[in-house]
């Protein structure tokens, strides 16, 4: 149909917020696939990335009376939601990594070959050195203040004088030279 258009979001959270659960359901047909797909592109494990978003949907449900239309659309703070939970996943698993390598190295009986494993990060950090050489000024910049600093697109695009939307490009552009570079399969 011409003109059609989708569910009014903001109405779903609204009567979701109230308990309906059949605004809930079409609340979650509408965001369930760019959730999913956002999840999966920080998290890139299929299993953790379903995981998460069942999370997050859960908390749509949970905080949909804490909505405010003033502060931006439903599908971006879901997607924030979505985008903060996978982030908060990833740290996670590289705190638990941390603290293994730490207890480790505290009972002075590595788990691996500490020689082998410094020449191999050594390595790794250079080859990411490289790749990250290969990238425009403008996509190095990007990458570099959003995964260095731990900058949001937002402030990025605040600090860069740019656009968020020539900022949120520059940096798929880069992070997918990046994982060429890197031979990261997707």
């Amino acid at each position: 149909m011409p003109g059609r258009r989708g569910p009014d979001l903001g109405d779903l959270v609204a009567r979701t917020a109230r308990g309906d659960q059949d605004a809930f359901s079409a609340l979650y047909d509408a965001v369930a696939g760019p959730v999913l797909g956002l999840v999966r592109r920080v998290l890139r494990d299929a299993a953790q990335s379903e995981e998460v978003a069942q999370e997050v949907l859960l908390e749509v449900w949970r905080t949909a009376a804490r909505y405010q239309p003033e502060r931006g659309e439903v599908m971006t703070w879901v997607l924030t939601m979505a985008h903060r939970r996978a982030v908060d996943r990833v740290r996670a698993a590289q705190a638990a990594a941390d603290r293994d390598r730490r207890d480790a190295a505290r009972s002075h009986t590595p788990a691996f070959d500490e020689v082998a494993e410094q020449v191999e990060n050594r390595l790794e950090r250079e080859l990411v050195r490289r790749c990250l050489r290969a990238l425009t000024e403008l996509q190095r910049e990007a990458v570099t203040l959003a995964y260095y600093r731990g900058l949001s697109y937002r402030e990025v695009a605040d600090l860069l004088a740019a656009p968020l939307g020539t900022v949120k490009t520059r940096m798929r552009d880069g992070l997918i030279r990046l994982r060429d570079c890197l031979g990261v399969a997707s």
